[in-house]
């Protein structure tokens, strides 16, 4: 980093007109959950980074838990764990022990035979060491955790509240205009700036897109028994239903529901939400009661068809936002800065401009395809399993049943789920 960097939180819009032109390795646009991972997991390898962010972190700090959390695999945990974070996270991180996996209907509407028999049981004891599948984590705890260990970081400059202006991509650097004057130039700009990403269409990189016509409905939800560390998945015909186990008896449910009729369930009193949750909840855990907002958002699937350009690279939901049945979505981002702060690496060692073409397509082979598959691997099931069609019903109710039965091959979809097969990057490789 430059001499002339200003020092964090000097800067105020009044000195737009004398701003100093700051120089960086690489500028990140947006400090959400995936802007500010890579910033850290970049720094951890040496290189300076500039974080633009349009929120103000001092009113993110304050906020409420908003019932937003994110699945986190064991495999994109050890991420957390090499760059220091996860010993903050960890006493808000509730294991995932056993997930199950079932097809029915509501019962509000069927009989109690509307319950598939057919089930799939993941067991994390199959994964040996006492490794849990993964931890589902509340988002605000991993921002706070993220916060804290930039503003420890002399090697990363948060520049929020602020908003970029213009990119411009030049033979030897990008410049970056931010809105108040300040001009960033780096060897490489990161898109992390979400599933509308205006930098991915500035560069014009094309998508592959479609709607689902669902809603993903979003709430936490307290209860009166333990669950033990069970993830439970309940296929229904308007999409699956999932019940993810939280610290404090507690668990986060991901609710997917038609489109047309999401807007009346958001609508209902609490009293009448938590009887829809119970139609579909049952009563193994006793008495419900909502902890949170709950929150609502249309489905869509939403893949780029380059994760690169000169001197740009896509991370998170700007590269690919996918349906969250399998909770993967962030999991993605994770690998995508893992295996871009190896390439970044490997070309700086050998004398490389980082920015180069050359050099993001190593990104880009590592990261496209196996985004797609399992991206593409979401959206088939989704379709498979959110309808009510008597045919497709009996194959997929078997199809659980016989892999169930399969422990060799239960075992690799626990090693996928956990986001631990294929070329993993050294943030994520396996220990010893």
């Amino acid at each position: 980093m430059t001499e002339n960097v200003m020092q964090k939180d000097q800067f105020s819009p009044s000195d737009a007109s004398s701003a100093p032109s700051s120089s960086f390795d690489i500028v990140i646009i947006g400090g959400g959950l995936a802007g500010s991972l890579a910033a850290l997991a970049l720094s951890a390898r040496g290189f300076s980074c500039a974080v633009v962010d349009a929120g103000d972190p001092a009113t993110m700090r304050k906020m409420a838990f908003d019932g937003r959390t994110s699945a986190i695999s064991y495999a994109c945990a050890r991420v957390f764990k090499r760059l220091g974070l996860w010993d903050q996270i960890a006493p808000d991180a509730e294991p995932i022990r056993d997930i199950l996996v079932t097809d029915g209907r509501p019962k509000s509407r069927f009989d109690e035979g509307a319950v598939s028999s057919f089930h799939l049981h993941f067991d994390s004891r199959e994964l040996g060491a006492d490794t849990p599948m993964g931890w589902i984590i509340e988002n605000l705890t991993m921002r706070e955790a993220m916060f804290d260990a930039i503003a420890k970081d002399d090697n990363i400059e948060l520049l929020a509240p602020a908003k970029r202006a213009t990119t411009d991509y030049k033979p030897g650097a990008a410049v970056t205009t931010l809105e108040d004057g300040r001009v960033l130039t780096s060897s490489l700009v990161i898109a992390a700036d979400g599933r509308f990403s205006s930098l991915r269409t500035e560069a014009n990189i094309k998508t592959n897109q479609w709607r689902y016509r669902q809603a993903g409905i979003v709430a936490t939800v307290a209860h009166e028994r333990p669950h033990n560390g069970v993830a439970q998945e309940f296929f229904l015909p308007s999409g699956p239903f999932a019940i993810l186990p939280m610290t404090n008896n507690r668990s986060s449910l991901v609710w997917t529901e038609r489109e047309d009729a999401a807007p009346a369930y958001m609508a209902l009193s609490d009293k009448d939400f938590r009887i829809e949750i119970e139609n579909r909840f049952g009563s193994y855990l006793g008495a419900i009661t909502p902890a949170g907002p709950r929150w609502s958002y249309p489905l869509a699937f939403t893949l780029a068809q380059s994760f690169i350009a000169p001197r740009l690279a896509l991370i998170g939901d700007a590269a690919h936002a996918i349906h969250p049945i399998a909770g993967q979505g962030y999991n993605l981002g994770v690998k995508d800065i893992a295996a871009l702060a190896d390439v970044l690496t490997d070309a700086r060692e050998v004398g490389l401009d980082i920015g180069s073409l050359t050099v993001l397509q190593n990104y880009q082979r590592w990261r496209r395809f196996d985004s797609a598959t399992l991206a593409l691997g979401g959206d088939i099931i989704n379709r498979l399993f959110s309808n009510d069609i008597a045919p497709l019903r009996i194959a997929r109710d078997i199809g659980l049943g016989v892999v169930n039965a399969i422990a060799p091959l239960r075992k690799v979809l626990m090693r996928q789920a956990g986001a631990d097969l294929g070329t993993l990057p050294s943030l994520m490789a396996r220990e010893g």
